[in-house]
């Protein structure tokens, strides 16, 4: 393990330098790779050599598997290589594939075990995955590198949300693994049914999948329902699990013996200042089956590289990610993140449910919130102050009703709170 600043950087740059699986494997048997990698000279001299590497962006891997079917030409190996398959959400209409063999899970596996390695979790620990275990990598790098380490892993797909508590609570789970809006889903379920999860085995909460576990609203409502230590960890099926929350909350810090990690200008190639915010662009160090490098992830963070307090050499994103290059909405003039928005509505301990609609009305964005309340909250105080919030805070005018409790959808994976209106 580095303990440094430089000898990190000689350790990434050997990974890339490695003839047996680096940037030379991907010239020699990579078709998609190949062509990015002409008149690049290797092996590498610097890690600023590789800034000459042109960007991998997702509609470029989207487009190549849609023009070579069925799984493009980003893979370094023949497919009967492969033994795993996950993708992408598919939010936009487009899946991306990602497929794995056999020692490339196992990176992605070992970059869960330094996840819970970081934060304490360990063989005595007992894993509940609250997961529903679909093509989307999710959890199951995670919920695998559990039993890994040792730990009891525990499954919870296709059960409703009241027979996991059950099924949580039966198997004595230490650690839940969960996106943090089905966390607040099991906390609601739970109240309703008068389960006391503060007094369940329950001691850490691992959140990933949206942002949420870095919004402060949103931990201490988690930290105080299930009373247990909330944590914010990072990834993505394309890249691989990257980061986790510094054990003294410091920020997110990135695996970077896993990871080589650019924040640069949002649509830019300059990197960013010390502090400053920017786009996130990761290269996976040990993916090469079907890697990506110099992956613009469109997460917006801001850089800290100096010194950490719990000694990591690794850098840090206070805040976490903050919100997503194609998320930032503009409502009557004013750029938001829905985090941002989030984040206000969550202090409100009252609003159980919400649901944020966009749509254009003469000429301008207006903004629409829907919001479930407490039973014994008083409408007119939430909705008033909300209101209030919003537009003291960020500097936006919105509509705030309260519907009927029940009535706006719930969610297990990522959530789909915010609804632009484009047409």
């Amino acid at each position: 393990m580095p303990t440094n600043r430089d000898e990190l950087q000689r350790h990434q740059l050997n990974r890339l330098n490695d003839p047996e699986s680096g940037l030379s494997l991907l010239r020699a048997q990579n078709a998609f790779y190949r062509t990015k990698l002409d008149g690049i000279t290797l092996p590498l001299a610097s890690l600023d050599a590789f800034a000459e590497l042109p960007f991998t962006l997702k509609s470029e891997l989207v487009d190549d598997q849609q023009e070579n079917p069925p799984y493009g030409t980003n893979l370094t190996y023949e497919p009967g290589a492969y033994t795993r398959i996950h993708a992408t959400s598919g939010t936009t209409g487009r899946r991306l594939k990602c497929l794995d063999t056999r020692e490339s899970w196992g990176w992605f596996t070992y970059c869960w075990q330094e996840i819970y390695r970081a934060i304490g979790i360990g063989s005595d620990d007992r894993v509940f995955a609250a997961f529903g275990f679909g093509p989307f990598v999710g959890f199951w790098a995670g919920f695998e590198a559990a039993q890994q380490i040792g730990a009891l892993a525990i499954p919870a797909g296709a059960q409703s949300t009241e027979q996991r508590l059950h099924w949580l609570l039966e198997s004595d789970a230490t650690v839940l693994l969960s996106t943090p809006t089905y966390s607040l889903r099991l906390i609601e379920v739970a109240r309703e049914k008068g389960i006391d999860l503060a007094s369940s085995a329950i001691k850490n909460t691992i959140h990933a999948g949206e942002p949420g576990a870095n919004i402060p609203s949103i931990r201490e409502r988690i930290e105080t329902a299930w009373g247990a230590k909330c944590w914010d960890h990072a990834g993505m099926s394309e890249v691989g699990a990257w980061g986790y929350q510094c054990p003294e909350d410091e920020g997110l810090h990135v695996i970077e013996t896993e990871f080589y990690a650019e924040v640069l200008e949002v649509g830019g190639d300059t990197s960013v200042a010390e502090g400053a915010t920017g786009e996130l662009v990761l290269s996976n160090l040990g993916r090469w089956a079907q890697p990506a490098l110099r992956y613009r992830t469109g997460d917006i963070v801001r850089l800290k590289s100096t010194s950490c307090v719990c000694g990591s050499p690794f850098i840090r994103f206070p805040g976490g990610v903050l919100g997503r290059v194609d998320d930032m909405i503009q409502v009557r003039g004013v750029n938001v993140y829905p985090s941002a928005v989030e984040a206000i509505i969550r202090e409100e301990p009252n609003v159980v449910e919400f649901q944020v609609d966009i749509r254009k009305e003469r000429e301008m964005w207006e903004m629409r919130i829907e919001i479930e309340l407490d039973p014994a909250a008083s409408d007119d105080t939430v909705r008033v102050g909300l209101t209030e919030a919003l537009g003291n805070r960020l500097g936006i005018r919105s509509d705030v009703d309260v519907v009927a409790a029940g009535s706006l959808p719930r969610y297990e994976l990522k959530a789909r709170r915010f609804r632009i209106h484009r047409s």
